[in-house]
């Protein structure tokens, strides 16, 4: 049995941390919804090798701090946090899956290509990583954009890793600004996806 003075304790225990609830923004506005897009058809190379290759890429393997809606800052390298009051339209990974199935059909170099667990008989799998996706500040300046992503792809006939890459890239924002900041991040991938989608796509093979 709990005695008096401990259950006053605990009660008031509990009240507090539903008052920092309240003080978080839990009943605040919803956030500013912000989103990216794919590498543009002008942006690739013209002579890309053509395939007939049914292709599917997998969601991204990423780190927790990472697996979010969140738009992730660093302000020194053991930290990690978020910009107050805006967020990406879907989780960062889930995200650039998209993205980067839409950079591949813009090549229109390749026989078909979807999102793993899409009605499609693949002949081969692209397994990404997203290493870094965050804003890195350095004193008050406006941050620098870092992508990073791992790349393998797996042969389905016989579950053999046939090539394996990384891209990565950077990119300041022009000011410090959650617009600025989005549109460096914009920047940043459209170069990390097109070096992924231009060594990926030799790797193939035409048949």
């Amino acid at each position: 049995m709990i005695a008096p003075t401990r259950r006053l304790l605990v009660l008031g225990l509990l009240l507090a941390l539903a008052g920092c609830g309240g003080l978080l923004g839990a009943n605040g506005p919803p956030p500013q919804l912000y989103t990216l897009t794919a590498v543009p058809a002008a942006d690739f190379p013209p002579n890309l090798p053509r395939s007939k290759i049914q292709l599917l890429v997998e969601v991204p393997v990423a780190p927790g701090g990472l697996d979010t809606e969140r738009i992730a800052l660093m302000r020194s390298p053991t930290t990690l946090d978020y910009f107050a009051s805006a967020a990406w339209t879907d989780r960062a990974p889930i995200m650039v899956q998209g993205l980067l199935v839409e950079s591949f059909e813009n090549t229109g170099k390749i026989g078909a290509i979807g999102r793993e667990g899409v009605a499609l008989r693949a002949d081969y799998v692209l397994k990404p990583e997203l290493r870094d996706f965050t804003a890195v500040y350095a004193g008050n300046d406006a941050p620098i954009i870092r992508v990073r992503m791992g790349l393998k792809l797996v042969r389905m006939s016989d579950r053999q890793i046939v090539d394996q890459r990384s891209v990565e890239a950077e990119e300041r924002a022009q000011q410090n600004s959650i617009g600025s900041v989005v549109d460096a991040f914009n920047a940043a991938l459209h170069r990390a996806m097109r070096d992924a989608v231009v060594g990926t796509l030799p790797a193939l093979g035409g048949s």
